[in-house]
């Protein structure tokens, strides 16, 4: 079990109360907010509020975690929002959030007190399944990760297997215990450019597990050849979760195993387009239907000068897609330019 000294508003997470075991859990309420951090988390539904950039707000609220990915446009926060109560707290270096039914955590390691890159990832995935293995739902079964974001300082620093985000991927693969392996969630993986070494990694897991869904056009992560690095990416294209909801991976111009459109950044964006309406095909016909304009999505951009065609071109191609946010960042692959995460549903 969790333990007992973990409490908040005096509440142990082991008391926390959820539906019955069986039931589909209820679906998340996901949007991008304006507005004083206070207020948001006032709200006591609430399970997490991300900030962007240098403007946004802090607070040592645990549900709250601030993101050194500046804004293209103006700011808001990324809101998570559950139909029960939520209670919080912290763990070690984790801190969480529950109603119940889902689990939200996040981790900041430092990497030179870690040792390095490698040994930070390793440090913060072994705590995190440390978490997972220790919460018990109302079943008194562990949660389920089903999303992952990691956001890193300086991403393609290194050349070939020297690369910052290869050294990422080895010490996750060391920090996740079998369990975890044997269920990939869906995750990104995104460079910041604020020059802290700072490992962040947040994430949602559940009481039920999600369903694993690949893109057809595309060779699983996990399985991609040795020349991206001695470790693959331990990741799935989405999530389709129990309450329908599909949470999508970061997507990019990758075909295959290989990217595509260099140089040209609205053709990759075109292609990764592309690349999600077949990956919502691959989750299902309900899914398919409801389109990318029913989702909320993050797009990650390298060249600033670019954000208002990059947001022209999709208010053009998806004219009924609510505002994305668009967020200033490094891909994990130098001739990548652009990326899009999200979730639908």
């Amino acid at each position: 079990m969790f333990l007992a000294t973990a409490k908040t508003n005096n509440v142990p997470l082991t008391e926390i109360k959820s539906a019955a075991p069986n039931d589909s859990l209820a679906p998340l309420h996901v949007r991008y907010e304006q507005g004083s951090v206070d207020d948001l988390l006032a709200d006591p539904r609430v399970l997490s509020v991300i900030g962007f950039g240098a403007a946004a707000q802090t607070t040592s609220d645990p549900r709250f975690l601030c993101v050194g990915l500046e804004p293209a446009f103006r700011h808001r926060y990324e809101v998570w929002r559950c139909d029960g109560p939520v209670v919080h707290g912290r763990h070690g270096d984790l801190r969480w959030s529950s109603d119940g039914n889902y689990l939200f955590f996040a981790i900041e390691t430092d990497e030179a007190e870690a040792g390095n890159i490698d040994a930070a990832a390793e440090q913060a995935y072994s705590a995190i399944c440390q978490l997972l293995e220790q919460h018990r739902f109302a079943d008194g079964q562990p949660g389920h990760i089903l999303r992952l974001w990691n956001y890193m300082d300086a991403i393609n620093e290194g050349d070939g297997d020297d690369e910052r985000y290869r050294h990422f991927c080895s010490g996750r693969a060391r920090g996740l215990n079998p369990a975890a392996r044997n269920g990939y969630s869906a995750a990104t993986a995104i460079g910041r450019r604020d020059g802290l070494r700072v490992l962040q990694i947040y994430g949602m897991a559940a009481r039920a597990a999600g369903t694993a869904v690949e893109n057809p056009r595309q060779v699983s992560a996990w399985a991609y050849p040795r020349q991206y690095g001695p470790v693959s990416p331990t990741f799935v294209r989405a999530t389709r979760t129990s309450a329908d909801q599909l949470l999508v991976s970061g997507t990019a111009a990758v075909v295959g195993h290989q990217s595509q459109h260099v140089g040209d950044t609205l053709a990759q964006l075109d292609e990764t387009l592309t690349n999600l309406s077949s990956l919502l095909g691959a989750a299902g016909a309900d899914i398919a239907s409801r389109g990318i304009e029913a989702a909320l999505i993050k797009v990650y951009l390298r060249d600033p000068a670019e954000a208002d065609m990059v947001s022209g071109h999709l208010l053009k191609r998806l004219p009924g897609l609510a505002e994305p946010l668009i967020l200033f960042s490094d891909i994990c692959r130098r001739d990548l330019h652009i990326e899009i995460d999200g979730i639908q549903g």
